[in-house]
């Protein structure tokens, strides 16, 4: 989820992938990989990202942290139940 929002980002604002992969201090070829969501982004190169394509912050780290809820928890049994559970303590922490 997170890769593909950030290549549409990225190739609407038409920029290269080495001059993205400049702004996170990584090579292509592993910004291409995290893309493709073979490897995962990390919350400090979210951040990067939001100001580098003007988004907000919030909307992407959202968007982030749920593609990496959903990558730990997609192959279990009682994945839809266990979000609701979690969902509902997190409200009542808030």
């Amino acid at each position: 989820m997170i890769g593909v929002k950030i290549r549409q980002l990225r190739e609407a604002k038409q920029m290269l992938i080495r001059e993205v992969a400049a702004q996170l201090k990584t090579d292509t070829a592993m910004l291409s990989k995290m893309e493709r969501g073979e490897r995962p982004f990390k919350k400090e190169d979210i951040i990067v990202l939001a100001n580098v394509f003007k988004q907000p912050k919030k909307e992407l780290l959202t968007l982030w942290l749920a593609d990496r809820i959903l990558k730990n928890t997609s192959n279990e049994e009682y994945t839809i139940e266990s979000i609701q559970l979690a969902l509902k303590i997190a409200k009542e922490n808030t």
